[in-house]
């Protein structure tokens, strides 16, 4: 059973060669540095030599400095409990949170998870929960809005971060926020972790052509969507591509798809606005048909997503896939204690322990916070790491970025 529920009375594109040449380089120096970091990582160390004389000291190669994300979880009913979870999984001092929860949860339970958060870190700056959002529908073009808003609310709160990343109430992570943060590090902070591909299939009719009507956008009451007996035409003048629903997009990205679409063809803009796509296939569309972003795309959104609910019985293969995040889970799997307890060291109703906890009792390590650009790595971050070497050197990763099928 979980642990973490509300109390009961609680309210210039770059060519794709130079690209991956750049980043496969990059993960080459990684392994290297990787096999060296078994101790807490800091900002720069020291190794002083036993020649008291001699002034001068032989100096480690420092890390770069670590990278501040932007997430966004999204919830709608009987979804606090999981959503404090989720927040608790990911949470580092360095990051940016957004919780939101749709019209369909009442106004207490999302003041219990506004109090709830607030008090399991002492009112940090860093974690907002949004007032009264809309009606969501997953399958509606009002999913796709809320992720906008959201996005667009962090940015007003804080635009000091590099990464944004989508996250629901079914989604968890497999790496603790110390091995995230690490790795990517040694990445260039201009690329976007998306799956995509132009092969369209079954979408084609349902989500390309169809016309819907999403009653969340309008109606303030829960009405359900319903789909036109009419088709639309695909477009010609530019190619519709479909991915994961869980991306990491860069700021420079979200800030385009928020501010305006100058560099989008007329047509494309017209097509967004009136089709009921969703986050899958609303973001690779854009990136690859914008000049400014189709060479930043690395296929692969670190995101491992099953087409059934994960369970106890797919532990061991959650672990091999080296992903950051895995779904859909079921509310309250024993899972995801196990989750908690092998691969992220975390207490219930605790933060998951980084390199920030200076707290000296072990069940609560990170009642006392340190340096936040202290980073302490665990097995997670080799897992990851070598997931995105595989990505990175696989031919058909390379051949397959914004290509027409």
């Amino acid at each position: 059973m979980r642990h973490d529920h509300l109390p009961p009375s609680s309210t210039t594109a770059a060519a794709i060669p130079s690209l991956y040449i750049i980043l496969t380089t990059t993960f080459f120096t990684l392994l290297l540095i990787l096999t060296l970091t078994t101790a807490p990582r800091s900002p720069s160390f020291h190794t002083h030599q036993n020649d008291q004389n001699d002034q001068n000291t032989t100096t480690a190669l420092s890390p770069p400095p670590p990278p501040s994300l932007a997430y966004l979880i999204s919830g709608s009913i009987n979804n606090s409990g999981p959503m404090i979870s989720l927040f608790l999984s990911i949470y580092h001092p360095r990051n940016q949170y957004l919780l939101q929860l749709d019209r369909s949860a009442n106004q207490t339970e999302r003041d219990a998870l506004e109090i709830t958060v607030q008090s399991l870190l002492g009112a940090s700056k860093n974690v907002r929960v949004i007032g009264m959002e809309d009606y969501v529908f997953s399958s509606g073009p009002s999913a796709l809005s809320s992720t906008l808003q959201g996005a667009s609310v962090l940015l007003r709160l804080s635009d000091h971060w590099d990464w944004f990343i989508n996250l629901s109430a079914s989604d968890y992570p497999l790496v603790t926020q110390d091995d995230l943060l690490h790795i990517l590090s040694y990445l260039p902070r201009d690329v976007n972790f998306v799956n995509h591909t132009s092969y369209i299939g079954w979408r084609e009719s349902w989500k390309l052509k169809g016309i819907i009507v999403d009653s969340a956008l309008f109606l303030a009451d829960d009405s359900e969507t319903f789909y036109a007996t009419q088709k639309r035409h695909l477009p010609d003048a530019f190619r519709p591509f479909t991915g994961s629903s869980v991306a990491i997009l860069i700021l420079k990205f979200i800030e385009f798809c928020i501010m305006g679409f100058n560099n989008l063809p007329r047509t494309l803009l017209m097509y967004l606005s009136n089709t009921a796509l969703s986050t899958s296939v609303y973001f690779p569309t854009v990136l690859c048909n914008s000049r400014q972003f189709k060479g930043t795309l690395i296929n692969h959104s670190l995101h491992y997503a099953s087409p059934n609910l994960l369970n106890s019985s797919n532990f061991d293969e959650l672990i091999k896939t080296g992903a950051a995040f895995a779904s859909p889970f079921a509310l309250d799997d024993p899972v995801l204690d196990r989750i908690d307890q092998e691969l992220l060291q975390r207490n219930p109703g605790k933060p998951v322990p980084g390199g920030w906890c200076l707290g000296e009792s072990s069940e609560d390590q990170c009642g006392v916070c340190g340096e936040t650009d202290v980073l302490k790595p665990s097995p997670g971050a080799k897992r990851l790491e070598k997931l995105l070497v595989e990505v990175l050197s696989s031919e058909a990763t390379q051949s397959h970025q914004c290509v027409d099928k």
